[in-house]
């Protein structure tokens, strides 16, 4: 699971918050769909896209050494990978402590590693993108290493557009 944070770090900075690094070779936008954006790029092991958006709210407000949470949905044609969950959740989360993600009634468990988290059962991805589809908004509530319970909360305003933008992009 590092590989995958770093590869959300090289994104990161590939789009727009410092020079593009070597790994991820070129990012193109899709487009932009009310709270989310689709992108397609390309990478050593081939092609893949990923949606994105950033938290409508957190809550406590900026907690110590919080920087901007992503959350995103990518596929990976190349490694049979699709609607594969990653959130930068913008804080270091607890040792060993797990984070809960919740939408449309329906609550989904995530393992954590220092500022990541992905969903624990990644069979569940599908019922997961599912769910985003047709829900309004989700939550991600997670522990910081000071013991301090945070809550990212989501809008699903344009979800449904940038996954399958990202479907029909890759």
């Amino acid at each position: 699971m590092a590989v995958r944070s770093s590869l959300f770090f090289v994104l990161f900075l590939a789009l727009g918050a410092g020079p593009v690094p070597v790994l991820a070779q070129s990012v193109t936008q899709i487009g932009t769909f009310k709270d989310w954006s689709a992108y397609s790029a390309s990478e050593g092991a081939g092609a893949m896209c990923f949606a994105m958006s950033k938290p409508t709210t957190v809550d406590p407000q900026q907690p110590d050494g919080y920087t901007q949470a992503y959350l995103y949905l990518t596929h990976r044609p190349a490694e049979n990978i699709s609607n594969e969950l990653n959130l930068v959740a913008g804080f270091e989360f607890a040792p060993d402590q797990p984070a809960t993600l919740s939408v449309g009634g329906r609550s989904f468990d995530l393992f954590t590693q220092k500022d990541a988290a992905w969903l624990l059962d990644e069979k569940q991805a599908d019922d997961l993108a599912g769910a985003m589809r047709a829900g309004d908004s989700l939550t991600i509530q997670g522990t910081t290493g000071k013991g301090i319970l945070v809550t990212e909360t989501f809008s699903l305003s344009g979800a449904t557009a940038a996954s399958k933008a990202i479907d029909a992009g890759c």
